[in-house]
């Protein structure tokens, strides 16, 4: 099934822009998620901002792109990268990123393409349009300065995940500054993002009605509860995101308890691989070096029986949808000293936030009871609301465009902007002009 056709269903303004600049969410506005977003000034000048989908069941998607002959993408998660494969195969755009997100693309890509196969939700690109993708790329590293268009660009550590960039862009109006997903903390892979003086912020708002526990207190606690299941002799499985959340959990595991037994399943074990490729986007190289050296990688079916035995079970799908996490969980669930311990955001409709509410899950379509212990850890690589703010501030834009936010989030840091900053709400598929 094919979601558009390039060119026929495209509800871009097609009026020129005589002064000012235009934002067009295609995505990501008042939602978490489904990013895309096309600037463009009176230049002539049009660029994309990723263009993903979210990866809900079944998974929303961004309205169809214009023409555009060059996109960013901030980061290689797939509610940022997810439909960038339709946009080379239907327009021949040019995709930037930093290589290592050019690297993992194929992964997620074609990790993707085989889930839309088995669960049979629409997709509108095929392999073809994924392998002209992986030749449209355009890499470029942080700090150097790019032309496209009329307009200069420059790439920033986002702080969110290795390879994820913040996205400078000088025109000839204004000076803009596009967060991606940013988190302003350090965590074991990554540097936090530091602000850069702008007129106009772009800034993402996930956990903008949140204020995150201390970062190295959570990972104590989290440690702790882990030495607890280990202790009274049961395996501690913890779902964990592929891309930044699972190779987190290891690195805090090997520094706090390198004397556990700890395996790693799932996509994980092959982003990483592309991560030890590209050691300067990592916070400290040698201690993933040596954390990858340390932990049991599972490769097969005889790797997975073994890691039943481990103390650890690091695995996808963090939200529970999928992947290794279920059949582990089906065969762990009889013993009850046992335990799962959640470390990320559950989202609505996904496996992990009906075991939280209800206590069961769906595994291999049948609804199962979950009789361990179930525990959730606040280790985002997002910034949360009074980080925003004051990122926010120091950047010192005149105007402030909201996005990629729940309602709380969006209300929360209105409420703490609005006043000192003219702040803008904008609305998928609707123009947004800003003349400074």
């Amino acid at each position: 099934m094919v979601l558009y056709t390039p060119g026929n269903t495209s509800g871009y303004p097609t009026e020129k822009i005589k002064s000012g600049i235009r934002f067009y969410f295609l995505g990501g506005a008042e939602e978490v998620g489904n990013v895309g977003c096309i600037i463009e000034d009176n230049t002539g000048t049009r660029l994309l901002i990723d263009y993903g989908m979210a990866p809900t069941r079944p998974p929303r998607y961004p309205s169809e792109s214009p023409p555009v002959s060059d996109a960013i993408i901030t980061h290689s998660h797939i509610d940022h990268i997810g439909m960038a494969p339709w946009l080379v195969g239907a327009h021949g755009t040019t995709l930037h990123g930093t290589a290592l997100t050019a690297k993992v693309s194929e992964i997620m890509w074609r990790d993707t393409y085989k889930v839309s196969s088995i669960e049979k939700y629409p997709l509108s690109w095929d392999k073809r349009d994924l392998d002209l993708a992986l030749d449209s790329w355009k890499t470029h590293k942080i700090g150097e300065s790019f032309k496209i268009g009329e307009w200069d660009c420059k790439f920033h550590l986002a702080g969110h995940m290795p390879g994820a960039v913040m996205v400078e862009i000088n025109t000839p109006s204004a000076r803009i500054l596009w967060t991606g997903d940013i988190d302003t903390r350090n965590s074991p892979n990554v540097i936090g993002a530091s602000p850069i003086s702008c007129d106009i912020l772009c800034l993402e708002g996930t956990y903008g009605a949140r204020t995150h526990p201390n970062r190295s207190e959570e990972e104590q606690r989290f440690v702790e509860r882990v030495k607890e299941v280990v202790d009274r002799g049961g395996v501690a499985l913890v779902p964990a995101f592929a891309s930044g959340r699972g190779q987190d959990i290891l690195r805090i595991l090997k520094r706090d308890a390198p004397h556990l037994n700890v395996h790693f399943d799932g996509m994980g074990t092959r982003l990483t691989k592309d991560w030890l490729l590209f050691p300067e986007y990592n916070n400290n190289f040698k201690e993933l070096m040596k954390t990858w050296k340390w932990v049991k990688r599972v490769y097969g079916k005889s790797d997975r029986k073994k890691a039943l035995n481990a103390d650890v079970i690091v695995t996808t799908s963090g939200m529970l949808d999928g992947g290794p996490a279920l059949w582990y969980l089906n065969r762990l669930n009889s013993n009850k000293s046992n335990a799962i311990l959640l470390t990320g955001y559950q989202a609505e409709g996904s496996g992990g936030r009906l075991l939280l509410d209800e206590g069961q899950l769906s595994i291999y379509g049948k609804m199962t009871k979950i009789n361990l212990e179930i525990n959730q850890y606040a280790l985002s690589n997002h910034a949360d609301g009074p980080s925003l703010v004051k990122f926010a501030k120091d950047c010192s834009p005149k105007e402030i465009i909201l996005f990629h936010a729940p309602d709380e989030g969006i209300s929360s840091l209105q409420n703490e902007l609005d006043g000192e900053f003219k702040v803008f709400l904008p609305q998928n598929n609707k123009p947004l002009f800003l003349n400074l």
